[in-house]
């Protein structure tokens, strides 16, 4: 996988994770140009494109287009599956997930892709493992905020 890349209907980007350098402008050029192809293509077409020398797979859920690059060679119903899993993660971990609680809490969605995907490729399968982890992180999170140093101290 070259990049994730997830947005609104309205076109704004929610999240993006690359996994090949690019440069910015690259970047935002890629972006503008896969959002406006993808929102203008009509419900029922294909969720796979080709474009450029590579092959994109996207997947709408509620406001949400989850898009994936990858190599012209690779399976895109196992691109697809990737991406229905981290959806999966996403509601099991926000209950039902929205477009606010990503915009909200974009960094633990940034650390579930993290504990999901590893350089393009899957790294955890199991939805268990990956919600183990994120619940360990909230645990360790909860025990460094400064209001409990301050607590202990006495000066709080």
């Amino acid at each position: 996988m070259q990049f994730l890349l997830l947005f609104s209907r309205q076109g704004k980007l929610r999240l993006q994770k690359w996994f090949t350098t690019s440069s910015d402008r690259s970047k935002k050029k890629i972006t503008r140009e896969l959002i406006t192809t993808i929102l203008a293509r009509k419900p029922k077409m294909c969720s796979f494109i080709e474009w450029r020398d590579m092959k994109i797979v996207y997947k709408r859920y509620a406001s949400l287009y989850f898009c994936c690059c990858v190599e012209p060679d690779d399976n895109e119903l196992i691109v697809l599956e990737i991406i229905h899993r981290f959806v999966e993660l996403l509601d099991k971990y926000f209950g039902s997930v929205c477009e606010l609680d990503i915009i909200f809490n974009f960094e633990k969605a940034y650390f579930m892709l993290d504990e999901l995907l590893l350089g393009g490729e899957i790294q955890e399968s199991s939805k268990k493992n990956v919600l183990k982890a994120l619940t360990a992180q909230d645990l360790l999170q909860e025990e460094e905020t400064p209001q409990g140093f301050f607590e202990d101290h006495g000066l709080g």
